[in-house]
């Protein structure tokens, strides 16, 4: 297969990660608004405690696949990240759902494991999060905005770049499932490597001087 392909099955996996880390994060929001409404104490507990065990196994894999396969087409194509406003917006949301998922989010869902009921924070929170995703969604439809700064366009990585994104991701998630914790290592690694080889390629050439 060649670029194209593994380009489209890129595409093809950021757009399903994206829809799955949307569909948990509205699981996470319905279980924890029947954690707040049911008269039933241990339907409260239990609806909390599913949304955590929904939130380690599927939706940090989803998300964490998701953004890694959209950074990899920003720093994999001529996109970029900064080229066009709606990619820089997408990716801003991106880093600030990140961090408020990993840091904030999941730390508050485990603690709030048999209270009852789970803070309402919390339950916003996850709104907030499906809300952020289903923007995110209208950018990449609308690209909206225009373009940051004009030039010349990054060149596309090799076939190799993306058989790395596609690959994986799905091996993180593999082996994340195993584990019984989301372990975005490999991911990490590639995206790393990527970002080096595009500013490597990217770096303006200084002209040699003249000889001796």
């Amino acid at each position: 297969m060649g670029t194209k392909t593994w380009r489209q099955l890129t595409v093809w996996l950021h757009v399903v990660t994206s829809i799955g880390w949307m569909g948990q994060a509205l699981a996470l929001f319905a279980l924890l608004v029947i954690g707040r409404t049911s008269e039933d104490g241990a339907i409260r507990v239990a609806a909390t405690s599913m949304a955590h065990e929904i939130d380690t196994l599927l939706l940090a894999p989803l998300a964490n696949a998701s953004a890694f396969t959209g950074f990899m087409l920003a720093a994999a194509t001529a996109w970029g990240f900064a080229r066009h406003w709606w990619v820089l917006a997408k990716f801003a949301i991106t880093l600030v759902q990140l961090y408020a998922g990993i840091f904030l989010l999941s730390g508050a869902l485990r603690d709030s494991v048999g209270s009852d009921p789970p803070p309402l924070a919390l339950t916003a929170g996850t709104a907030l999060m499906a809300s952020a995703l289903a923007f995110q969604a209208w950018l990449s439809v609308a690209k909206p905005w225009g373009k940051v700064h004009s030039g010349a366009k990054p060149p596309t990585a090799p076939t190799c770049v993306f058989v790395a994104a596609v690959l994986a991701p799905l091996t993180d998630i593999t082996v994340g499932l195993l584990l019984g914790y989301p372990l975005p290592a490999l991911s990490l690694i590639v995206l790393i490597v990527q970002l080096v080889r595009r500013r490597a390629v990217t770096r303006p050439k200084v002209p040699a001087g003249p000889p001796p």
